[in-house]
């Protein structure tokens, strides 16, 4: 089947407009008869449910914390693209368009990727309307730096608080909105499946996290703002809530999977200290712009800072390897993230790894503080460094960073067109939780744009022209199909609660996370994939003999709550690794050994792979059929991706 993504013909920098000129409109009296239901209410979900309430759309907000302010939106650290030129550097909306196209590796849709860096220079002003407080410049003015992937400094930041700065401002809009009556919002309700009728997205089934109540809630139409999936993994920088259900069980209705094997790993994270661990640690990309990332240049000399008879200010200058720097002179330490993750994996691989275990790199800042004072440093970056310091008990002031590789975000997702709806009408994707803008790789600094613009700017714009299509008749909130799918949901939160095993859930999480990393992770190989296959497969199979799910569902039970996560995760997990072994070439984030140029890096296979994969879902157990929507390349010339 191939997809039709309904990319607005024309001009690339006129697409939008002319999009939006063409879109059915929907009067401010009907907008009051319509019921919209937003899962999710992190950056992409507040200001998709604050910006349709204020346009007079009634909301029904849905997320599964106590408070729309501890979505994972506000983990987020570094900063938010947007292409306002500033610094004066030669930045512009087509060259944010064209670093974004190039550090996808080719395998993002242009006309998405337009839009993203066109709405991104109203996405600033809207958030500095809120009041959110992004760091300024000496004069006043809003100050930029630089992220991976990128020659010039276009990421607006907060210090290192920027998606918690970010989501209060949506977070504000919100309870505005809330306040008003336009917007209903149920915390601590998690959603377990979509309710359609006749094809179309009508509703959902949720379940309180509070006293188990599963209930039914109708609307015209079904927004997910659910994030992303790389808790797949187990130890990722996620918060340990994140998960894949929302999507997978709206997966599981009908809508599409895309590119789900297109996995970010971040290149500065905190490395792994053991299994006690349930999540891992960011440090931002900001980091790169004054860090100078560096390996000893001899197995000996790691080895003696492995053992600690020397540290790393004993090694001599000539004796370290700042292995970006000598690679990618243009880039230097901000080369794409997936560029500096398989680069310090390789330091790793070759022994030059530093660290009690011997699996980390440094990121050292002595030079920024030689060449600016400790004075400056903290003052963009001290947050940052109290938290390594909380963690680590290191001082970074004094001592590089020990940094690694780790799961960080998730470029595939829920298949969607260009109005931001999935195959099902009525249920569209907003944010992470969508596949369509990064293409196999995301550069730093643009899920919080990402997620900003799809609820301030396309999804005001685009739902309009869907509900005006079906018209503001009232759902039908006793309709057959309701009663139907909530008795199903039922009947699989008691399949869960009958597991009384030996094995925990969170075992069976930690094991498919080693599955995953190992044989899905920063390296991929045909028989590696192969393998893991059947590993997952024969988890799956022990997960529902020998798991055990303690309590009742009438109640707080956080071992049903994680138990229906785990086995989502274990579904997901096997089309991750069908949809890694499908595409035969490396690109961004997919990177197979057998697809490598002579340098090591990513070899795309054009001719062959320029498309987006969309799994189709066929039943328990089942194989899923791959669907293609073939990526056409009219303003960008394909080319081996370089940063050197």
């Amino acid at each position: 089947m191939s997809l039709d993504a309904k990319i607005p013909q024309g001009p690339l920098a006129e697409k939008w407009s002319k999009h939006k000129f063409n879109l059915k409109l929907v009067n401010p009296a009907n907008k009051r008869k319509y019921d919209v239901i937003v899962v999710g209410t992190g950056l992409a979900g507040a200001s998709a449910a604050a910006s349709l309430a204020e346009l007079g759309y009634n909301v029904k907000a849905f997320c599964f914390q106590d408070s729309p302010r501890r979505a994972h939106s506000i983990a987020a650290q570094g900063g938010i693209n947007a292409a306002k030129n500033y610094q004066n550097d030669g930045d512009s909306v087509y060259r944010l368009f064209y670093d974004t196209i190039k550090g996808g590796d080719y395998r993002a849709r242009e006309g998405n990727v337009y839009r993203l860096a066109e709405v991104s220079v109203n996405i600033i002003d809207q958030c500095v309307a809120q009041g959110v407080p992004f760091a300024r410049e000496y004069g006043g003015l809003l100050d930029n730096r630089s992220f991976g992937g990128s020659q010039v400094s276009r990421t607006f930041y907060a210090r290192g608080q920027t998606g918690q700065q970010l989501l209060l401002g949506a977070y504000s809009a919100l309870n505005r909105q809330i306040h008003l009556g336009k917007v209903k919002m149920y915390t601590r309700s998690e959603m377990l499946d979509v309710v359609t009728i006749d094809g179309q997205a009508k509703g959902i089934v949720t379940r309180s996290l509070i006293n188990g109540n599963i209930e039914t809630h109708s609307g015209h139409a079904v927004l997910l703002c659910t994030g992303g999936y790389g808790n797949v993994f187990y130890l990722s920088t996620n918060a340990a809530g994140s998960n894949v259900t929302a999507a997978w069980r709206a997966h599981k209705r009908g809508a599409f999977f895309a590119n789900p094997c297109y996995t970010q790993i971040h290149p500065t994270c905190i490395p792994v200290t053991g299994d006690h661990q349930s999540k891992l640690t960011l440090m931002s990309e900001s980091l790169r712009n004054d860090g100078r990332v560096w390996a000893p240049k001899t197995v000996e000399t790691a080895e003696q800072l492995r053992k600690g008879q020397i540290k790393a200010a004993d090694v001599k200058e000539e004796d370290r390897d700042y292995f970006l720097e000598r690679k990618y002179p243009s880039f230097g330490n901000l080369v794409p993230r997936d560029v500096a993750s398989r680069n310090a994996k390789e330091m790793v691989d070759e022994k030059r790894g530093v660290g009690g275990s011997g699996i980390a790199v440094f990121l050292d800042f002595a030079d920024a503080i030689k060449r600016l004072g400790q004075e400056a440093v903290a003052a963009k970056y001290g947050n940052l460094f109290d938290m390594y310091y909380q963690i680590t008990d290191e001082d970074p002031y004094k001592q590089p960073m020990r940094i690694y590789p780790a799961v960080h975000y998730t470029m595939g997702g829920l298949w969607v067109d260009y109005n931001l709806s999935t195959n099902v009408p009525g249920l569209y994707a907003l944010g992470e939780c969508n596949f369509s803008d990064h293409g196999a790789n995301r550069l730093g600094a643009s899920a919080l744009m990402q997620g900003l613009a799809d609820g301030y700017f396309v999804i005001p714009y685009t739902l309009g022209d869907y509900l005006a299509t079906i018209g503001p008749k009232p759902v039908d909130a006793n309709h057959p199909a309701f009663e139907k799918t909530k008795q199903e949901v039922i009947a699989h939160v008691n399949k869960l609660l009958a597991l009384k095993g030996t094995k925990t859930v969170n075992e069976y999480h930690r094991d498919l996370g080693h599955i995953m990393w190992e044989y899905c992770g920063m390296a991929r190989t045909e028989e590696g994939l192969t393998k893991a296959k059947g590993l997952i497969q024969a988890l799956r199979a022990d997960f529902w003999k020998n798991a055990i799910v303690v309590g009742a569902n009438e109640e707080v039970n956080a071992s049903l709550e994680k138990a229906g996560r785990v086995a989502d995760f274990l579904e997901l997990g096997e089309l991750m690794v069908d949809d890694a072994l499908m595409r035969k070439e490396s690109c961004g984030g997919h990177f197979r050994l057998e697809s490598q140029t002579e340098e090591g890096e990513a070899l795309r296979d054009d001719d062959n792979f320029a498309f987006v994969g969309a799994w189709e879902y066929k039943g328990d157990n089942q194989p899923e059929v791959l669907n293609k929507e073939i990526l056409d390349f009219e303003f960008v010339h394909l080319t081996q991706r370089s940063y050197k």
